[in-house]
């Protein structure tokens, strides 16, 4: 299994708009793709002083699952425009991970 990991940040005044609007419409719009290998994603907030960290986290079967996703560059975010928008800044590059164990809890 392979873990995609990004990071954005946000201002204070812009992060419920940001996080309502991966809820709503990114989201969405990753399922309706139907990946073959897709196996989920998750989206972490960290409220900060000055920013607003957020933290995407998505899982394949494997890699040739992440390019049916973004394409033979893998490593190049998937940011919509009106996205980059709301954020202050974002990796532009993101980090792939081979999941070696996992421990599931019931």
């Amino acid at each position: 299994m392979i873990t995609r990991i990004w990071y954005g940040w946000t201002l204070p005044e812009n992060a419920d708009a940001y996080e309502k609007l991966v809820r709503e419409k990114v989201f969405r719009e990753i399922e309706k793709m139907k990946i073959i290998g897709y196996q989920g994603m998750q989206f972490l907030r960290k409220e900060g002083t000055d920013e607003v960290e957020f933290i995407s986290m998505m899982w394949f079967n494997k890699l040739e699952n992440v390019k049916d996703f973004v394409g033979e560059d893998y490593d190049v975010a998937h940011i919509p425009e009106e996205a980059r928008k709301l954020l202050s800044r974002y990796q532009e590059r993101v980090n792939h991970y081979e999941v070696r164990h996992q421990l599931d809890y019931q």
